[in-house]
């Protein structure tokens, strides 16, 4: 099991794979802004409250030592294709969109320069923020890095 820690000892997402009735689960449980959300790859957990998240939190809660941590890399120390991994791993697309229009770059023109549509990223995000991932997730966000790098 694996867990995303802040600065501080206190994490900010706990993630495991939880084993149901009908195979493994991805299931999350972040801490954002004093905010508790969860979600699970099951049909019923798309936004979280199903029993896989609740069990990834009474496990959490009952064996912490059983989670080992993972420290977020910085965007700034991704030098090697192992950094650049936990990096993408570490942040969302949707920050990473949220990013691209603080410097001035819509959803909409990102999308359409990388030919995808505006609404097909939308999907795209929705589904990462529910542990559904599509394949072409990890290529969206490296593109995503890479205009912010190269393009602003």
């Amino acid at each position: 099991m694996n867990a995303f820690y802040a600065k501080s000892q206190t994490p900010t997402m706990i993630k495991a794979k939880v084993e149901g009735n009908h195979g493994e689960y991805a299931v999350s449980i972040k801490l954002k802004e004093n905010l508790l959300t969860s979600a699970c790859s099951c049909y019923i957990g798309k936004y979280g409250g199903c029993h896989h998240c609740e069990a990834l939190g009474i496990h959490y809660l009952q064996n912490p030592d059983s989670f080992s941590m993972k420290k977020a890399v910085k965007k700034a120390k991704v030098n090697t294709l192992e950094t650049l991994q936990s990096y993408l791993e570490s942040v969302t697309l949707e920050d990473l969109v949220a990013q691209l229009k603080k410097k001035g770059i819509s959803q909409k023109a990102f999308a359409k320069s990388i030919g995808m549509s505006s609404s097909h990223l939308s999907a795209v995000k929705r589904a990462e923020n529910r542990n559904r991932y599509f394949h072409e997730l990890g290529a969206t966000k490296l593109a995503c890095v890479w205009v912010l790098e190269k393009m602003t």
